[in-house]
């Protein structure tokens, strides 16, 4: 093995016992940290955020495991080997002339104070199995460095992704007080109806997302569009329209249910699904590893994808909201009571919804991504290293990835939280904890009772049928019960 230093032979028995201390009382704080954690956010009734805390748990286990793999077969990795020729071919570096007596994993960094101190360092006597004309196809060293970088990726997305969750979160809360003052009002659905009529052109929704503007005037539709995400993205009249074209769709017989409660519920939801690392995650890590070759400028490049989809999903969600005032500016000139949109599913990319949330996903990875790999690369190796590249390209990456963080936690997530709320269903989250548990429950039964009527053929008939737990929201009578509830049961099932 081709490692330098004393090996535990000769090591002084209370050296091995403090390292090994310190590194369990570190590892112990941590796991009781999570498990306290853990604890104060079941008793306050925050499962999402819960479950959350168990997608992090996750992703901590898969990178000890990836942590124990690399250590585990360092021997392996660092004994095969390759051809010098192929070792030269794709160098994120150019390897200059005549070696200096160390490799450029072997540098210092500069603080501020002028201090410098080795980061780590591979003894350069260090003895080679492979052939003559052959070098390891990954040094000691470098699989070290992959090692941390890694892991730097991960915590980084993490604690990124939990800033923007914050961050938009608390930009959400600020709409609670138009929540409070529509729902406090007495309303009557019918009531309503019979006495009001609202002129639709002169509605402030309308007035603000219309304003004359038609089908022959698309393109600028989306123009504006684009410049309404980084300003007022949703204001009062934008909210109370959306509220109520949620709740004449999915919950007419409840004209004060929270929809802000609602909403903060289902971006909690979203949360655990958004702070995970998934496997087309990984693809892009692998790919940009593999094209972060010298002169290529990839690590630039690559910063122009998080920023370009911003944008795009910004827009698009913005246009949303354009679309469903322009639905019923085009079709009404008044209508009774007041104005109410039509959720639909066609309004989004693919009909779904939940591609938008894929793509925020993407978003807030890659951003992660170029500021880890950028803050990795400045203390591993120092400022000047060749993988770092000029100043030119370093200063927009910075001011790209700061820009992404500042519009997606102030403006992308909010419109996110209640744009996706314009769909043609509604997500689970609509539901109290104890009520969803029971539907899921009543699902998987009723899901199961189908399966036997068909096994059955109509044989026998069944005598029992199950009662829904969503009873006191959705009521359903008569014999055309049982194939809705069935086909319900499968989308409960699915979503669970």
């Amino acid at each position: 093995m081709a490692e330098g230093g004393t090996t535990l032979e000769y090591t002084p028995t209370w050296v091995v016992a403090v390292v090994c201390t310190v590194f369990v009382i570190i590892s112990l704080a941590l796991e009781r940290f999570l498990h306290y954690l853990g604890k104060f956010l079941k008793k306050k009734n925050q499962k999402p955020l819960f479950e959350a805390l168990q997608k992090i748990k996750e992703e901590l286990m898969i990178l000890g495991f990836i942590s124990l793999l690399l250590t585990v077969f360092q021997d392996k990795i660092t004994s095969f080997c390759i051809s010098e020729d192929l070792a030269n071919k794709l160098l994120p570096c150019k390897k200059k002339p005549e070696a200096t007596g160390s490799s450029h994993f072997q540098t210092f960094f500069s603080f501020p104070g002028g201090s410098v101190r080795r980061l780590l360092a591979e003894p350069s006597d260090a003895k080679s199995k492979c052939d003559k004309g052959k070098v390891p196809i990954l040094s000691t060293t470098a699989l070290h460095h992959l090692h941390i970088f890694i892991f730097v990726l991960a915590c980084v997305h993490v604690a990124f992704c939990a800033l923007t969750i914050l961050f938009g979160s608390a930009k959400i809360r600020q709409w609670k007080h138009w929540e409070e003052s529509v729902s406090n009002k007495e309303y009557d659905i019918e009531e309503a109806k019979s006495s009001k009529v609202t002129h639709v052109q002169d509605h402030d929704f309308i007035k603000n997302r219309f304003r004359g503007i038609g089908k022959n005037f698309y393109l600028m539709a989306w123009v504006r569009s684009f410049f309404k995400q980084f300003y007022a993205s949703v204001n009062k009249s934008d909210y109370i329209t959306l509220r109520w074209g949620f709740i004449m769709t999915h919950c007419r017989g409840n004209p004060k249910f929270n929809f802000h409660k609602y909403m903060m519920r289902a971006l909690e939801a979203d949360f655990k699904k958004v702070v995970g690392i998934s496997w087309y995650l990984w693809i892009f890590v692998v790919v940009f590893l593999l094209l972060n070759v010298s002169g290529w400028h990839t690590y630039f490049w690559i910063a122009f994808v998080p920023f370009i989809l911003l944008l795009a999903v910004g827009t698009k969600l913005e246009h949303i909201i354009t679309q469903l005032a322009h639905e019923v500016a085009e079709k009404h000139v008044a209508v009774e009571g007041d104005l109410v949109v039509q959720p639909s599913d066609d309004h989004f990319w693919f009909h779904s919804p939940k591609i938008v949330l894929v793509l925020i996903h993407i978003i807030l990875f890659q951003n992660s991504f170029e500021l880890a790999f950028f803050f990795w690369i400045w203390v591993q190796y120092g400022f000047d290293s060749c993988i770092m590249g000029e100043v030119g390209y370093i200063i927009p990456r910075l001011i790209i990835g700061a820009f992404i963080q500042f519009v997606c936690s102030y403006s992308t997530l909010p419109l996110y939280a209640i744009v996706t709320q314009m769909g043609s269903s509604f997500k689970k989250a609509i539901f109290d904890e104890h009520i969803q548990e029971g539907l899921v429950g009543w699902a998987k039964q009723a899901k199961k009772n189908a399966v036997l009527r068909k096994a059955a053929n109509g044989s026998s008939q069944v005598g029992h049928k199950e009662d829904s737990p969503g009873a006191v929201l959705l009521t359903r009578t008569g014999p055309e019960r049982s194939t809705t509830e069935d086909r319900k049961a499968g989308e409960i099932v699915h979503e669970h």
